[in-house]
C-alpha cells in the first residue's frame, strides 16, 4: 500500500481555519468586491493541500485573505494580509544559496526555502504594490519579494515596505537578514 504524502489538515483544524478565513473575508470585503465566500469555500474544500498551505500562512502570522480571482483560470488568489510582515517568518535571508554563503550567524532559514515548504510563492513587486492599494502594510517592517534573476545573479535581493505614505523598493545582499524583515506569500486555489 502506498503511503499518502499529501499535506492535509485534520477535519477539526480544517473547520476552524475555514471559519477564520470566512470571518476575515466578510470583514474585509474591500479586498475582494463581487466575490462570494461560498464559491471560495467550495474551491478550498476541493483542494486540501491548498488548505494546508493556507493554514501554514495563518499559523505563521500571515492572515491570508482573498485578494482577487484570475479571470482566465478561475483560481482565487490569496495574499498574506497581516498589517506587518508575518511574525513567524522574519529574520530570514533571501534564499538557500544566500543561507549557505553565510559563514557565521546564520539565520534559521531563508524566505524562499520557507515559502517552498509552505507551498506558497513570494509576492512580486507588482503584487506587493497591488496589496498596498487595499491598506497600509509594512509600516514598521519590510518584506522580501521575488527578486529578478539578474539582480539575484549579482548577489542582491529586493524587499518592499511602506514609509511616509509611499511604497518603497529597496535592496540588500541576499544573505542579509533582519528582525523586522519577513516575507509575504501568495497562493492560488
Amino acid at each position: 500500500m502506498a503511503k499518502n504524502n499529501k499535506k492535509q489538515l485534520p477535519a477539526s483544524q480544517c473547520t476552524a481555519l475555514l471559519s477564520t478565513l470566512k470571518t476575515r473575508f466578510e470583514k474585509k470585503m474591500n479586498r475582494h468586491k463581487r466575490l462570494e465566500w461560498i464559491k471560495v469555500q467550495i474551491k478550498l474544500k476541493a483542494n486540501p493541500e491548498k488548505l494546508w498551505s493556507l493554514n501554514e500562512m495563518e499559523s505563521s502570522g500571515g492572515e491570508p485573505d482573498v485578494v482577487g480571482q484570475d479571470r482566465k483560470t478561475g483560481e482565487y488568489i490569496f495574499y498574506d494580509c497581516s498589517a506587518e510582515s508575518p511574525a513567524g517568518r522574519r529574520s530570514l535571508c533571501y534564499d538557500h544559496e544566500a543561507l549557505n554563503a553565510r559563514k557565521e550567524h546564520k539565520p534559521k532559514d531563508s524566505a524562499i526555502n520557507m515559502a517552498t515548504a509552505m507551498g506558497i510563492e513570494l509576492l512580486t513587486e507588482e503584487q506587493y504594490r497591488e496589496l498596498q492599494q487595499s491598506g497600509d502594510f509594512d509600516t514598521k517592517t519590510s518584506s522580501w519579494i521575488k527578486t529578478p534573476a539578474d539582480i539575484r545573479k549579482l548577489g542582491g535581493a529586493i524587499y518592499c515596505d511602506r514609509r511616509y505614505n509611499h511604497v518603497f523598493t529597496g535592496h540588500n545582499g541576499a544573505e542579509s537578514y533582519y528582525a523586522a524583515r519577513g516575507f509575504r506569500g501568495s497562493l492560488r486555489v
